[in-house]
């Protein structure tokens, strides 16, 4: 188990991702996956209360509600850890406090429990003043529907503007940071966001840890891409030097007689400051690889040679 940044919350080192819940995975399926996930070690789910209202005939909070059927069902709130996020459900986007409030009341009735173990401001909204936003977090957990603060997509900046004011306001600060960051996407939160995870002891737990599918290693070109569910955001990690990253865990799972999205995930979540990679199944078969991961150890050599061919691609 890891902890999760600053409190006490003990997280297996791989989060379940739930944005497939109700989108490309139906509920028998999704609840598939969940039972598999926890029977393999695992106890961290994230989900948004946004997924999957991109889906047709979906509105939005559609995993959130198979998750809380899932737990209602099992009977096992006390054995999981809960991380969903606001400002992007159709009927509650943005920061405000009073939506904030409301979005957080709405995500507890999907999910069927009286608290969330993280709640995260899924992305930044600077129509609202930000102390307004912190203030609202801190009231939540204030009042025991969430046990801690967790920010996702905040620039380096805002982040920081974030903890500066739970400090001065005498607030909860926040003990996760969920970044897009994976193999192929690394600049961005090592030049600006580590310094401040670094500083403030957050946890971090990166999405699209597996590039939208793009590390599995099943897309070599466009035409792999064509068709897919995620190929527009797969496609944005296309390029020679992304797949020279492809090359050398191609290698290096060959070597290892090991699944290429294992040996990504084990790159990612040996990484300072990582708390959980989140991986989403979108079945029970693709499970096995990812929940390897949390045990996965690479040599030096192979993490050598990872961190080389990746820090070729820009972005």
């Amino acid at each position: 188990m890891s902890v999760l940044g600053t409190s006490t919350i003990d997280v297996f080192p791989l989060a379940l991702g739930g944005n497939t819940f109700g989108w490309t995975s139906d509920e028998p399926t999704s609840l598939a996956v969940l039972d598999a996930f926890v029977a393999g070690g695992g106890n961290f789910i994230d989900t948004a209360d946004g997924y999957s209202a991109w889906a047709p005939g979906n509105s939005g909070g559609e995993s959130e509600t198979i998750i809380g059927t899932w737990m209602a069902s099992r009977r096992n709130r006390a054995d999981v850890v809960i991380g969903t996020k606001v400002s992007q459900h159709p009927e509650f986007r943005g920061l405000a406090a009073s939506n904030v409030r409301a979005a957080a009341d709405a995500s507890l009735q999907r999910l069927r429990t009286d608290y969330i173990d993280v709640y995260y401001a899924h992305f930044d909204d600077d129509s609202v003043p930000l102390e307004e936003t912190v203030e609202a977090f801190d009231g939540l957990r204030t009042a025991g529907k969430i046990r801690e603060v967790g920010v996702s997509n905040y620039s380096p900046e805002r982040l920081q503007e974030w903890i500066d004011i739970a400090i001065r306001r005498g607030f909860a600060l926040p003990v996760a940071l969920q970044p897009h960051y994976n193999l192929v996407k690394r600049t961005g939160y090592e030049t600006g966001l580590a310094p401040i995870v670094e500083a403030h002891g957050l946890g971090v737990v990166p999405y699209f840890a597996l590039a939208s599918g793009f590390l599995t290693g099943k897309y070599r070109s466009q035409a792999d891409l064509r068709g897919a569910s995620r190929e527009q955001m797969a496609n944005a990690y296309m390029s020679a030097e992304g797949l020279a990253v492809i090359e050398v865990l191609d290698r290096i799972a060959t070597t290892r007689d090991t699944p290429i999205p294992t040996i990504a995930l084990a790159w990612l979540r040996g990484r300072p400051g990582i708390a959980a990679p989140i991986a989403s199944a979108r079945t029970v078969e693709q499970l096995p690889a990812l929940l390897a991961s949390a045990t996965f150890e690479l040599t030096d050599e192979e993490r050598t040679a990872l961190d080389d061919v990746s820090a070729r691609v820009g972005g």
